[in-house]
């Protein structure tokens, strides 16, 4: 029931399903009566509260009329009194009766509603209802609970707790089905007419009927938690909704998405969402009634009242009411639960309606195309939201294939989405990075217009599970036009235009193009080209050296007279190598000419994220064991310069012969050293001077790029295993291979014994891969040959990927990933990000990718991979 008092003229198709308050919209839960035993009696509780009903009148200690004519704030057709026609207690039952009204009278009906309100209030404990519905079209029955001190808002932003309600029972449909579903619901979020409510529909077992007989409508209310009951069957839970963090501390979504409360915060007087246990954390009274109509029964089934039913009056039967604590934990609620297996399943545990946060922006401004080209994007397909129709990809005349959308009787609105419920690979775009200078852009034919000639174009764009939205007329875009029949047409809509209308930019995901909502019937209409998309801006990299030299950037010594080689390391391939001899030199790779190209490089564009960055492995250390390694790097023929011990690229890590080693050196470090970056020409790494005679290393991977720039990829194993990675076997004592493949060349080998383990790749000490700037269109991809199966030919395949520490994992079978696998055959595997984050990873601190067979099952496989990338697709 609801306590909001604004009336409603008109409600949409969705809200006339549902009503505003106490609706459900879920398909019937499936029962396993086996579960709990109804007739046991409650054992782990203690009994606070009860009314029995065994007088002879309605006790007032316990008790409060509501005594009004206004509808309930749905509109419904009874008023209630404190008459003894409509309340009154006899035989051992309380009985609400709702009667035709007299004429003339206020309401045509009228009923009892009775509240505890100060009487009876409580937070956390298990509330227990034995009663019998009323029934017939009109009829509306509800125990419900609502806040004492409403300390979040009005409603239904303090909360609303529905323990059941019912409408219609016994009533058949045109179909002849007969209503007999109850209701549970919560209310709560934002004022209306954003509020939002979640809950469930339950059917008694054997065709029952609630207006049959008796039955015990419970909750067990504890800390977070909110669980039904029906004759002791636990039917549906609800919980309030769980963060999600990254391995940075930082909001990146929901690890459950139930209940959420927005109110002020009395410090910074902000308003706010929070996703904590409010407002299902107050004192809550108890309320019973029957009311008459409304905008929920009256829409539903047949239809408005059936007075005959009415006619000699309906009652809600009550046969006691009963309050427990926990008497464990009375503070929480907590310790005293009556629940069975799968009770946080997905039949039972309720997806609640908390809008999603909005991971963190990468800051990295990229563009999304939806559909160009004939091209279609599988994270966004074209959608018909309510109509019934397919939109279809047609050929166009002047574009080709494009997509059509139509508008049939049904009102419909239509365009793109991406959303779990239409793509397994939703992708919410980022456009907060080209806010200030992005747009959405979008071209479109109309082929026939609305049979009614002045109905409104609008265009609508959502982010965030319609979190927030913007919507204007056509000719609000850039372009300021309505459609003309027949003619291709672009339109653009800024950014920030949509942002000061209140759209969240940072996860986008639904963007609509359509007649004004009852107004389309009978138009048809193309779209191609449809983008989000900034002022190009792309990071500029420089690849100095990766398993092959850039011949602008050679390989150098300064001062000592040898000739730097390119030679093949065991590990990555083709390196380059330096040697110092006698002569004090300094070593590296030259842009400047006339040894170099001549053509300094610019990375200006990379100062607050760009960096220097190489592999390095000693083969011989200085004959001086007291050398200090350097890295040097000079821009504009020295004009200015910056030198550092090598150790800061690497944590403070000198390096360590025989042993590959990453160093990363910040641009807007070396910048705020002095560096001017506009025109870097010279990169060194050598023992101080004077000092590395004898020394021989290598260096691989050299550039000056920006890590986290879209497309900034992971190669995990190419030719070779990447310097931060190593192929490994968990927990079966081997040590894979790198072998030569007739087909791929250089690949990772792996072999499994006896001995039950997973192998795969592993990040070393202290390093992960933030695949964070490729959510919306990265992967994890592989190339994976089986060279022997594995004794057991039917073992099942697995991928599995995890964060640092295996705080978060996600394992799948590999066929999800492409063909099942076949023996002697090269096949490539790819798994999307947007699927793994969904599953639950991670993606900012990925150090663990293993393919295996299932555990135990793997003796006797042996097999490789190569163009092991986390990328862009």
């Amino acid at each position: 029931m609801t306590t909001t008092t604004i009336k409603l003229k008109q409600l949409s198709a969705a809200l006339v399903l549902c009503g505003l308050i106490g609706c459900d919209g879920d398909v019937n839960t499936n029962s396993d009566f086996t579960a709990v035993d109804p007739t046991e009696p409650v054992s782990d509780w203690q009994l606070v509260w009860s009314d029995e009903f065994e007088g002879n009148s309605i006790d007032l200690r316990k008790w409060t009329f509501e005594v009004d004519c206004r509808g309930g704030g749905n509109e419904e057709q009874q008023c209630y009194t404190d008459s003894p026609d409509n309340a009154f207690v006899s035989d051992g039952t309380l009985k609400i009766v709702a009667l035709p009204a007299e004429e003339a009278a206020a309401k045509p009906y009228t009923s009892a509603r009775l509240n505890t309100k100060n009487q009876g209030d409580w937070r956390y404990g298990r509330i227990e209802v034995r009663a019998k519905m009323p029934y017939g079209q009109g009829s509306w029955p509800a125990i419900w609970m609502m806040p004492t001190d409403s300390v979040y808002g009005g409603w239904p932003k303090s909360g609303e707790i529905d323990i059941v309600e019912a409408v219609n029972l016994k009533v058949a449909d045109e179909d002849g089905t007969i209503e007999s579903r109850v209701h549970g619901t919560l209310h709560y979020g934002r004022d209306w007419p954003n509020n939002v409510y979640s809950g469930k529909a339950y059917t008694l077992p054997n065709g029952a009927n609630p207006a049959d007989g008796f039955h015990t409508y419970a909750i067990e209310w504890e800390e977070g938690e909110i669980r039904w009951y029906v004759d002791g069957y636990l039917y549906q839970t609800q919980m309030a909704s769980q963060l999600r963090f990254n391995s940075r501390g930082e909001v990146v979504g929901l690890r459950h998405r139930g209940w959420f409360a927005e109110y002020y915060n009395q410090i910074t007087g902000a308003l706010e969402t929070q996703y904590n246990n409010a407002p299902f954390d107050q004192r809550f009274h108890l309320i019973l009634n029957l009311a008459v109509g409304g905008n929920w029964p009256e829409n539903v089934n047949n239809g408005g009242i059936d007075a005959d039913a009415f006619a000699n009056g309906q009652v809600f039967e009550i046969d006691y009411v009963r309050v427990y604590q926990c008497a464990s934990n009375p503070k929480t609620g907590k310790g005293c639960a009556t629940v069975r297996a799968g009770y946080k399943d997905e039949n039972t545990l309720v997806t609640g309606m908390a809008p999603i946060p909005s991971p963190p922006s990468t800051g990295i401004p990229q563009n999304l195309t939806i559909f160009a080209n004939g091209t279609t994007n599988p994270s966004w397909p074209a959608w018909d939201c309510c109509g019934g129709s397919t939109p279809q990809l047609v050929e166009d005349n002047e574009r080709g294939n494009v997509y059509e959308f139509l508008v049939g009787a049904s009102p419909t609105v239509n365009g793109f989405i991406s959303r779990s419920a239409f793509t397994s690979s939703p992708a919410a775009f980022d456009a907060s990075p080209i806010l200030e200078t992005g747009a959405i852009r979008f071209d479109m034919k109309v082929v026939s217009m609305p049979n009614n000639p002045s109905a409104d174009w609008l265009f609508k764009v959502e982010s965030n599970e319609n979190t927030t939205f913007a919507e204007l007329p056509l000719d609000a875009s850039v372009e300021g036009m309505m459609p003309v029949s027949g003619q291709w047409q672009t339109y653009t809509f800024s950014l920030q235009m949509l942002a000061d209308m209140g759209l969240d930019p940072s996860a986008i995901d639904v963007i609509m193009v359509f007649p004004a909502w009852g107004a389309g019937e009978g138009a048809v209409y193309l779209l191609d080209n449809v983008e989000i998309s900034g002022a190009d801006q792309s990071f500029p990299e420089l690849v100095i050296f990766d398993n092959e030299q850039n011949l602008d950037w050679p390989m150098w010594d300064c001062c000592g007279g040898s000739t730097p080689l390119e030679v093949m390391d065991d590990e990555q391939g083709l390196v380059a190598e330096f040697q110092i001899g006698a002569a004090p030199t300094v070593m590296g790779f030259i842009g400047r000419a006339p040894l170099g190209g001549g053509n300094p490089f610019d990375a200006s564009a990379l100062l607050h994220e760009g960096v220097v960055q190489f592999d390095l492995k000693v083969v011989n250390a200085p004959a001086n064991p007291d050398a200090v390694w350097k890295f040097k790097i000079e821009s504009d023929n020295t004009a200015t310069e910056v030198e550092l011990d090598l150790a800061a690229g690497n944590g403070g890590q000198n390096p360590v012969t025989g042993q590959w080693q990453t160093y990363t050196f910040s641009l807007q470090a070396l910048s705020d050293a002095g560096l001017d970056l506009s025109a870097i020409d010279v990169i060194m790494v050598f023992p101080a001077w004077g000092t590395g005679e004898g020394a021989v290393y290598r260096m691989n991977q050299v550039r000056i790029y920006n890590p986290n720039a879209a497309g900034s990829n992971l190669v995990l194993f190419g030719n070779s295993v990447h310097a931060d990675w190593s192929i490994w076997d968990c927990c079966g004592g081997s040590t894979p291979t790198v072998e030569v493949d007739d087909e791929k060349g250089p690949s990772a080998q792996f072999v499994i014994g006896s001995q039950p383990t997973v192998m795969g790749f592993l990040a070393n000490e202290g390093v992960s891969f933030d695949a964070t700037a490729l959510l919306a269109n990265g992967a994890v991809s592989f190339d994976l040959k089986i060279v022997d199966l594995p004794n057991n030919p039917a073992a099942p395949w697995l991928f599995k990927i995890e964060s640092v520490g295996a705080a978060t994992a996600v394992e799948l079978p590999l066929i999800e990933g492409g063909d099942a696998p076949v023996a002697g055959q090269w096949q490539r595997y790819s798994f999307p990000l947007q699927r793994l984050f969904d599953a639950g990873l991670d993606i900012s601190a990925i150090n663990v990718l293993m393919v295996f067979p299932a555990w135990g099952e793997g003796d006797g496989a042996v097999y490789r991979m190569t163009n092991v990338e986390i990328s862009n697709n």
